[in-house]
């Protein structure tokens, strides 16, 4: 409080930064409701999307398992050198409430698959599992990502408002206090000082006017 001058200008100035500090509390609020609402949104998004990569992971898996058995192993290995690679994998990135969210976007050519003509049956549909496996796995990284980026926007948007609310808020609202007891204090001097110059006035007036004036007693005694 030693630091705070205790002046008029000062303490319009604390409850101006106590009103944009009480603003900023429930403009804060108002987006942790938001993003807390978009968290379990996600949350169902993320449990459905995780079902759906471990149902097609079994079935990946699954259909490789078989290929193997009735294709024989090196015509599995074999196929598996024809596939192609990923015709485009991009990294978008979205604003969420202020956060930077990357999103995932893969782009499957049809010359990913392995032909029909030449690559045994089991083969070719473990081919296609898997690419089901590869999209049910892009879509659980991009749910997840996002899911965690809000949990974090979550978690920094609930330190901002604690401490403005136990930090920021009580100091400032001290502040004032202090300011405004300094002010009164001062204000009860002056009006106490005001009021003894008065009563020295009217002491010094009364006493000046039962004084008997030499002047008219001179002359009246002419």
């Amino acid at each position: 409080m030693s630091q705070v001058s205790p002046t008029r200008m000062n303490l319009l100035q604390r409850r101006g930064q106590m009103r944009l500090a009480q603003k900023g509390v429930d403009l804060l609020k108002k987006k942790r409701d938001a993003l807390v609402a978009e968290f379990f949104g996600l949350v169902r998004e993320a449990l459905e999307a995780r079902k759906a990569l471990n149902q097609a992971a079994q079935e990946a898996y699954g259909a490789l398992i078989l290929a193997q058995a009735f294709d024989g192993p090196e015509a599995v290995a074999a196929a598996a050198l024809g596939v192609r690679p990923l015709e485009k994998v991009e990294a978008e990135v979205e604003n969420v409430w202020g956060s930077k969210v990357p999103r995932l976007r893969v782009t499957f050519s049809d010359g990913a698959l392995l032909s029909p003509v030449g690559t045994p049956a089991y083969t070719l549909e473990a081919a296609r599992a898997f690419r089901r496996y590869a999209e049910a796995l892009i879509q659980v990284a991009n749910t997840e990502t996002r899911l965690k980026k809000i949990g974090e926007e979550i978690k920094k948007t609930t330190r901002r408002v604690n401490a403005l609310e136990q930090v920021v808020i009580p100091g400032i609202r001290s502040q004032i206090r202090f300011i405004q007891q300094v002010l009164e204090q001062r204000e009860r001097e002056d009006t106490f000082r005001l009021k003894r110059i008065k009563g020295k006035i009217e002491a010094r007036e009364a006493e000046e006017g039962g004084r008997p004036n030499p002047h008219l007693e001179i002359g009246a005694g002419l």
